[in-house]
């Protein structure tokens, strides 16, 4: 993964993650309004707040910190 693709990925995964909470807040207003037959894509959009929070964790794993060593799963002791 190259570094311009770490960097737009985050972007990427909040608007996914913005339409899906977007689609929850609609399909949540409807059924309190007393519909109940939703929309199917509407439904399938509801599926994106999913899919951009594994985006938006995996680009923030994987980002290289300050120093430019990247992100590692182990503990760093002071010395």
């Amino acid at each position: 993964m190259s570094r311009q693709d770490r960097t737009t990925l985050l972007p990427i995964a909040v608007g996914l993650f913005s339409v899906g909470l977007v689609a929850v807040i609609t399909v949540f207003s409807l059924f309190a309004g007393g519909r109940t037959d939703v929309p199917v894509w509407l439904s399938a959009a509801a599926m994106l707040v999913p899919v951009g929070l594994a985006l938006a964790v995996l680009s923030v794993v994987r980002r290289p910190n300050r120093h430019g060593a990247p992100a590692s799963g182990g503990t760093h002791r002071a010395r």
